[in-house]
């Protein structure tokens, strides 16, 4: 069960994270708790504490520095991209070390895209970082799926990549569609509509 609540947390932030900053923010500080603890296989207690820690945390820094909500979800978004990163890169016990450095190297770097790029870096984040809870969520669901959290393999860990890179890109292509209006894109729908341009 608490799985699949990551797993919906997740195809929230994947496929419609842009729409709402107060979702993205509570989805990516819940995200980012689960995916931190899940590197160092915690408990399902654990993993749900440091969860909601994650998610109230991070909406309570966002509602103070409201100003800096985009670099705020760049940053959350990130620190999960380098959580999955993390936990893909190491076999094995998982050093706090290495996962630290990666973690935070990834939140700094996203978050300062984020506040450079607005709407469009949030868009590649949102999604990547929503598809990390949706794998993690799969992964507690059945036995066969486990690889998708710690790949043991090779082979398992480019399944676990190329799956995450196809849920990124599905997560992208629905909110750049499902959004266009907030990212400033012009559809073929909205072309259709003004008609061709007259000089």
């Amino acid at each position: 069960m608490s799985g699949i609540a990551v797993l919906l947390l997740g195809a929230l932030l994947c496929f419609y994270g842009i729409r709402s900053v107060h979702l993205a923010v509570l989805a990516g500080g819940f995200g980012l708790g689960w995916l931190v603890a899940n590197i160092f296989t915690a408990t399902l207690t654990t993993l749900f504490l440091f969860a909601l820690i994650g998610a109230v945390t991070a909406w309570i820094v966002t509602t103070l520095i409201f100003k800096f909500s985009t670099y705020l979800i760049g940053g959350l978004t990130g620190a999960m991209m380098g959580a999955r990163i993390a936990d893909l890169l190491q076999h094995g016990d998982k050093s706090w070390a290495l996962s630290a450095i990666v973690v935070l190297s990834f939140a700094v770097a996203s978050a300062f895209i984020a506040d450079k790029y607005r709407a469009r870096a949030l868009l590649w984040l949102t999604s990547i970082g929503g598809a990390s809870m949706i794998l993690s969520g799969l992964s507690t669901t059945t036995d066969a799926l486990e690889f998708l959290r710690t790949p043991d393999t090779s082979g398992q860990q480019v399944l676990s990549a190329v799956a995450w890179i196809a849920l990124s890109v599905a997560g992208w292509i629905v909110q750049r569609h499902l959004f266009a209006d907030k990212l400033g894109i012009e559809t073929v729908a909205s072309r259709r509509e003004t008609g061709p341009v007259k000089n």
